[in-house]
């Protein structure tokens, strides 16, 4: 079983940039597809970034795509976002997942692993 652990969130001024990472336990984290949903309060987590196993293949919601990118390094057991052009609206606590599946679903139901979440603050 994978363990996920999010770090490098924060508090940053609009325009400015931020790298997540997501650190896993695990000797089969390269069978994962993995992924990044965000949510707010009051509002369901929404759907981020996801890469298939070997990196190969990436998807991207259309409020962040040119903005953000996702990236693994499988021999490290850590998948990354690199958040740039930030803005206030992607103010929000930021979840890692996991999914043992060939493609980089945005489906939140895909995935069966998350971590605890870390907190992304964009001020204007």
């Amino acid at each position: 079983q994978v363990q996920l652990v999010e770090s490098g969130g924060g508090l940053v001024q609009a325009g400015g940039s931020l790298r997540l990472s997501c650190a896993a336990s695990g000797r089969t984290f390269r069978a994962y597809t993995m992924g990044w949903f965000r949510q707010t309060p009051g509002k369901e987590r929404e759907f981020v970034a996801a890469i298939s196993w070997s990196g190969d293949n990436t998807n991207y919601a259309d409020s962040v795509k040119g903005r953000f990118t996702i990236s693994r390094d499988n021999a490290r057991n850590t998948v990354y976002l690199q958040m740039n052009s930030l803005k206030p609206e992607d103010t929000a606590v930021y979840y890692c997942a996991a999914a043992f599946t060939g493609l980089p679903s945005p489906r939140r139901e895909t995935y069966d692993i998350w971590g605890q979440g870390t907190q992304v603050t964009v001020s204007s």
